[in-house]
């Protein structure tokens, strides 16, 4: 299944689910802290979930706790991966005290090798507020990202068009 975002939320078959994207709107030219989302066709690659607060969405689901993290450090070998505690790296911590990360789709944007500097880590996850811009990712509301989640498979793609990074 492929999934398009458009100016009105992601299209996902005949549903069109409210979606945010970056701060720094869409860009062909993704940079580590830009705020952007990059357009592109991007596989879905995983899917990470709280087993404290949820069950797992579907089969093919990680569960994350505590200790994990994603390192968003170029200088880091495991730049743009998974990673746990300790860790000396800059890094995000996945398992967080609000619900943003309880269940995220993980899409391969610069991913598995990374070239430092090009951005880590586009998810798609929980928006913090509807419609509420993102770091680079994708959000969307709870139920819709249970939908979404339900209704893809790994190697199935989310396409951001280059013709957003005009329009967005």
């Amino acid at each position: 299944m492929q999934v398009v975002l458009t100016p009105m939320g992601l299209r996902m078959g005949g549903q069109r689910l409210p979606c945010a994207w970056g701060r720094g709107g869409v860009t062909r030219h993704k940079r580590e802290g830009d705020g952007a989302t990059p357009t592109g066709s991007h596989r879905v690659v995983g899917c990470l979930y709280r087993p404290d607060r949820m069950v797992a969405p579907v089969d093919w689901a990680v569960p994350i706790g505590p200790g994990d993290l994603w390192s968003d450090d170029p200088k880091a070998k495991d730049y743009n991966h998974m990673t746990r505690v300790p860790y000396a790296f800059s890094h995000e911590r996945l398992s967080r005290a609000d619900p943003m990360y309880d269940l995220v789709l993980v899409l391969d944007w610069n991913w598995p090798v990374a070239v430092p500097g090009r951005g880590s880590a586009i998810f798609v996850h929980r928006w913090r507020r509807p419609l509420a811009p993102t770091a680079g990712c994708l959000a969307l509301s709870a139920p819709d990202l249970l939908r979404l989640t339900r209704a893809l498979r790994p190697g199935d793609r989310i396409l951001v068009p280059e013709s957003l990074s005009k329009t967005l």
